[in-house]
């Protein structure tokens, strides 16, 4: 693949968690949770984005939701799960996806607020139709993701290189 080609990265935040006596890096979906983790999936599958790579949470959250994501996609992409996404700003977000082989095309992050939505903030750099308004509508609530869309390679990652080509959540 050459670092010319157009590259797609879905931020996706984990869906509805619960709130058991547990540290939070343990804590569950809740019902609604895997509801919503299951209908984003079939969503991620209806936007026809073939992905290489997923890239996860080590959370009990973000970790379910995916594992209930992906069955509903027409191929398993290969999973890394990442200690470094959970809690992680924008930046520290920015730097992992820097590491990102350039023979991977699409990445879809599996991740947390603050950081999932800070990041989508900070490198759309622009928007098709009526996406940013959505996500400034919305916000990025449980379950929501996010598909930007760059050139280049993925070292060349940073704030305002990509366009925010579309925005999906639960409650639209």
């Amino acid at each position: 693949m050459s670092v010319a080609e157009s590259r797609r990265i879905v931020l996706f935040r984990h869906a509805k968690a619960d709130w058991p006596q547990v540290s939070d890096h343990e804590r569950p979906l809740a019902d609604r949770g895997r509801m919503d983790a299951a209908v984003a999936g079939r969503k991620l599958a209806d936007s026809g984005i073939p992905f290489d790579l997923a890239l996860c949470s080590t959370a009990v959250r973000t970790r379910d939701t995916w594992k209930l994501a992906v069955h509903e996609l027409p191929e398993r992409p290969k999973t890394v799960y990442e200690e470094r996404i959970y809690e992680a700003s924008p930046g520290e977000l920015i730097a992992l996806l820097n590491e990102t082989p350039d023979d991977t095309q699409n990445v879809v992050l599996i991740g947390h607020n603050p950081g999932i939505q800070g990041l989508a903030d900070i490198l759309a750099g622009s928007s098709e139709g009526d996406a940013r308004e959505r996500m400034n509508r919305h916000g990025f609530p449980a379950a929501a993701f996010a598909v930007l869309t760059f050139e280049g390679a993925w070292k060349s990652l940073e704030p305002g290189v990509t366009t925010l080509a579309d925005y999906w959540a639960p409650t639209e």
